[in-house]
């Protein structure tokens, strides 16, 4: 991790192509703000999106960004374990351990 708490390969990409990271962190802004969806469901859902798609960077980088909106490590747990009948077990399990890095991690 950086001094930022991002991982450093991100870092590395936000040093080399700015213009672009800002363009894909407005995405982000921009279709949080665009419906009724509080933060916090946002960050579920997409860590619900991250698990299915095994990026272990996405499911990092979506509960920080769920606990710094409110969620609880219970409700990360739950948002993951919810997609075990559309994506599989050891999906679901991989994903849970990506989610303990963080929560653990918070928790020191």
């Amino acid at each position: 991790m950086s001094e930022k708490g991002m991982p450093k390969w991100f870092e590395t990409i936000r040093t080399r192509h700015k213009a672009y990271i800002e363009a894909v962190e407005e995405l982000g802004k921009v279709t949080r703000k665009e419906g009724p969806l509080d933060e916090k469901s946002a960050h579920l859902i997409q860590l619900g999106a991250a698990t299915a798609l095994r990026s272990e960077g996405a499911v990092h980088s979506h509960v920080r960004r769920a606990l710094q909106s409110g969620a609880s490590p219970d409700e990360i747990r739950h948002a993951i374990i919810l997609v075990t009948s559309t994506i599989g077990f050891p999906t679901v399990s991989a994903a849970l351990s990506w989610a303990e890095d963080v929560i653990t991690s918070q928790d020191r």
